[in-house]
């Protein structure tokens, strides 16, 4: 009890420093709130002494900071969230009206997304868990940017077939194209964990038995995948959230009025109230999805968590064919090789928009620059800055998921916050620059990784093997050191390298946003924004870097076979008496 009592303290004090961190965002980066605003309000008026001053007189500026914090708090117990500095309208409503935008599309990305995760696990269920094929198409998807895929659906489907409708939010059908933006890559990424996981539970007594005894397939399968799923809810809580509030390019686009778009906009104008509410109001959903998947992985678990009755889900893995991931990095740094000889500044306007050609073996883009030049020297930033960034997330993932209690509420609060308003507040503190983007990414990408070792862990305490081994006499540090470590490491360290791509489309998606990278760089992010606009004219131009993330993903999830192996102590572990799941079948 007290234990819990400490997590709700420590998760409220995270979301007031957030709050206020986000209440003193105009002081921080030392710029005059009533000119931001002014500019919001009316780009042509002059900001003259006498208009700033009745700005600051209107909104209470002079009052300081801290007093209009004050304030703010003081209002919400009442629901009262104040009135927005560049309407005036009141907060509430119009946050309450976007939250709502947003959980419509997160309701349907998220029912596309575990549509695709069941095709991506298809084969592995459908073959009592020997897993068939190495994962590339789903890593490809997975790949897919989330701002390119979403300009792809409303350009082609959208305005040329007509399909569906492209732009506005007027109802459900207005809900598919950008659902299935965000929903596919989401979907791939919870599909590769799944079947990351899916043979280890067909391998467990239970399982085999249930087949012994000539029950159907289906349902063998049906259990095994609700073996699996308490070590992805966190994972999938985490998506929730993230899909609610990270869609910001993908709103923007199909012009929906969401909670990301809704927190950008207020973010780049410094309308605080309606800033802060927006935060709030995501910090508050990321609280009830984590709760929600701590008590369903509680309830699909059952006594053999408390018991220790689990057995390990995790199995050395089998032999990984060398052919695919060889065959892919040498694609890879093919290109690369090819393009750094070539000038990726080098402007040629009578060659604008040219198709591939033994010239340009990868077209022309609108200023007439060699697209073949700039993904081969883009790729030398984009793959150092994304290897970098997960190598650290990685490391962070794996101390902090060590400390369930101190990381879950600051995972739950990290991931309430869009990546596009953690460049803000990066800026703020840290101010513009080239590494600004990286550090606002490393923020943010520890804590999918600290949510999944801290689930992996939980579940592992309970097995039968570690529970002989604390019975031996075996202190904290050794069980850690050759128990619960050799079994989190690998699928969390396989986990960051899925995630790898991920990385890239963050640093991608705040270059297509304007707060990446600048303007003659060609890093992939700032390739895909400066084309997409010419994606109908000249699709090379934005094909190539996209292929270039998805060939990324494939390598990445190809040759995790090749790099992660459980160790061979690990396979004298202590399985669980035949029947401990059979309860399931009942």
């Amino acid at each position: 009890m007290r234990g819990r009592v400490g997590t709700l303290l420590w998760r409220a004090l995270l979301a007031a420093l957030l709050v206020c961190g986000i209440g003193l965002l105009p002081w921080l980066t030392r710029t005059d709130p009533a000119f931001t605003v002014l500019k919001a309000r009316s780009a042509e008026r002059e900001a003259t002494p006498a208009v700033l001053a009745d700005i600051r007189d209107q909104l209470g500026l002079d009052a300081g900071p801290l007093r209009l914090l004050g304030d703010w708090l003081g209002g919400l117990p009442r629901g009262d969230a104040g009135r927005s500095w560049i309407s005036g309208a009141e907060v509430m409503p119009d946050v309450l009206q976007a939250l709502g935008a947003s959980l419509l599309l997160m309701a349907v990305a998220l029912t596309i997304a575990i549509l695709v995760a069941a095709l991506v696990c298809a084969r592995t269920l459908c073959g009592g868990g020997r897993r068939r094929g190495g994962g590339s198409g789903s890593a490809m998807v997975a790949a897919l940017p989330e701002f390119l895929t979403a300009s792809v659906l409303a350009t082609v489907v959208g305005v040329q077939l007509g399909w569906l409708p492209a732009l506005g939010w007027y109802g459900l059908q207005w809900t598919i194209l950008p659902g299935l933006a965000i929903g596919l890559p989401a979907g791939a990424l919870l599909g590769r964990l799944l079947d990351d996981l899916l043979p280890g539970a067909f391998a467990e007594h239970w399982a085999l038995a249930a087949a012994a005894r000539g029950i159907p397939a289906r349902r063998i399968a049906a259990q095994a995948v609700r073996r699996c799923l308490p070590a992805l809810l966190p994972n999938a809580g985490l998506f929730v959230v993230g899909l609610t509030g990270g869609s910001v390019a993908v709103e923007q686009i199909f012009d929906i009025p969401g909670l990301g778009r809704t927190a950008l906009q207020a973010a780049i104008a410094q309308d605080l109230p309606v800033l802060q509410a927006s935060t709030l109001a995501l910090v508050l959903l990321a609280a009830l999805a984590a709760g929600a998947t701590r008590v369903t992985a509680r309830l699909l678990i059952g006594p053999a968590l408390r018991d220790g009755g689990l057995s390990s889900l995790h199995r050395p893995a089998p032999p990984a064919r060398r052919t695919p991931p060889l065959l892919y990095a040498g694609v890879l740094f093919g290109v690369v090789a090819l393009g750094l000889p070539r000038d990726p500044l080098a402007l040629d306007t009578r060659a604008r928009l040219q198709p591939p050609s033994w010239t340009h073996p990868f077209g022309t883009d609108a200023l007439g620059r060699d697209v073949l030049a700039r993904v081969g020297h883009g790729a030398l930033d984009t793959l150092l800055l994304a290897s970098a960034i997960s190598a650290a997330a990685l490391l962070a993932g794996l101390v902090l998921g060590l400390v369930p209690r101190l990381s879950g509420p600051l995972v739950d609060t990290v991931n309430a916050i869009p990546p596009v308003l953690a460049a803000l507040l990066v800026t703020a503190v840290v101010g513009s620059g080239g590494a600004t983007p990286a550090l606002a990414v490393t923020v943010v990408a520890w804590a999918p990784l600290a949510a999944h070792t801290a689930a992996l862990l939980r579940q592992e305490r309970a097995t039968l093997h570690v529970t002989a081994t604390q019975g031996l006499g075996a202190g904290r540090w050794y069980v850690l050191r050759h128990e619960l470590l050799p079994a989190a490491l690998p699928p969390v360290t396989r986990h960051a390298l899925l995630r790898l791509p991920s990385v890239a489309l963050a640093l991608a998606a705040l270059g297509f946003l304007g707060l990446g990278a600048q303007p003659p760089s060609p890093e992939w992010g700032l390739l895909l924004a400066e084309n997409q606009p010419y994606a109908e004219r000249a699709p090379w131009a934005v094909l190539a870097p996209a292929a270039v993330l998805a060939l990324l993903g494939a390598l990445a999830v190809t040759a995790t076979g090749l790099t992660v192996r459980r160790p061979r102590k690990a396979l004298r572990t202590t399985q669980p008496r035949p029947g401990a799941w059979e309860l399931a079948f009942r």
